[in-house]
């Protein structure tokens, strides 16, 4: 985690000081993943790397900017050094006519160095050491809360039979809207993939796969709402009954693994009473069968 937020820094800063620099001198060294190696003898111009490490025995006619990797100095810097997340080393005879700037590791600083500016821990650490794979969950609940919410009342507004008719195929016919609910969940997929490994299938396995996003969200908030009438048999409306099942579903998800299976079982048993319950609008059982005609009268 902290490599990868390190890695997002480094292309901010990419995009807001390379251009400028790029355009202010061909000679500047700008490189996403690789090391920048200055040569004894040798001047270049700003330095940009983001994921590799610096290391400066010539002159730098700038600035240099480190993400991820350390800096070395044997040279001389003509600007500021900015270290994100890795330690700066000043050798002796090492020369920096500005700051030099530090988000971890405090520099290593011989004392035959010369740092024209300050020395100045950044705080950038407290960045990478923010839980953000905790923010990223609880971003990714509240997408998913809300998208399942807006789905699920619309649905019932445009489609409030269809609800009525799905809530008697789950009483009536559950295990068979199991079977395919499971068939379905596991089968599209796997027709996807067997699609996309032929050239012609490409496009019948794409949006196959993209049919899985709105097919899931379908299952998900009908089973939400049978839930609901399994809770409150009772419930005055069919959007206070969905309302239940669904705050019960997304309390659940918050449990870790718990919340997984659960987001799974639910997409598998709305689907399943939606194929049935649609399967049983389009063949209805027990239709009249056609009247006989009589016979002609003989003479």
């Amino acid at each position: 985690m902290r490599r990868m937020i390190v890695l997002l820094l480094g292309v901010l800063l990419v995009a807001l000081v390379v251009p400028q620099a790029a355009a202010a001198d061909p000679q500047d060294q700008v490189v996403i993943s690789g090391d920048v190696n200055v040569p004894r003898g040798a001047t270049v111009g700003d330095v940009v790397v983001v994921d590799g490490s610096v290391s400066v025995a010539g002159r730098v006619d700038g600035d240099v900017i480190a993400v991820s990797g350390p800096v070395r100095v044997t040279g001389t810097v003509d600007g500021s050094i900015s270290a994100v997340s890795d330690r700066v080393t000043l050798l002796p005879g090492a020369r920096v006519t500005g700051d030099v700037l530090y988000g971890d590791e405090r520099p290593s600083i011989a004392r035959s160095a010369m740092v024209g500016g300050e020395v100045s821990d950044e705080g950038w650490q407290e960045l990478a050491d923010f839980p953000w794979g905790a923010v990223g969950a609880v971003g990714w609940w509240l997408a998913v809360s809300i998208s399942t919410l807006m789905l699920g009342l619309v649905l019932l507004a445009l489609a409030p039979r269809a609800a009525d008719a799905a809530r008697e195929t789950a009483r009536t016919r559950l295990g068979v809207s199991l079977a395919w609910g499971a068939a379905l969940f596991f089968g599209l997929p796997l027709v996807a993939v067997i699609a996309l490994i032929t050239l012609i299938g490409i496009p019948l396995g794409l949006g196959l796969l993209l049919a899985l996003i709105p097919l899931a969200g379908l299952g998900y908030v009908t089973t939400g709402y049978l839930l609901g009438r399994l809770l409150l048999k009772d419930a005055p409306s069919r959007v206070v009954a969905f309302l239940a099942g669904w705050a019960v579903l997304r309390a659940i998800a918050i449990v870790p693994f718990l919340g997984v299976l659960v987001w799974l079982v639910g997409i598998v048993v709305g689907l399943g009473v939606l194929l049935v319950t649609l399967w049983g609008t389009r063949a209805p059982r027990g239709a009249p069968a056609p009247p006989r005609s009589s016979p002609a009268p003989t003479t």
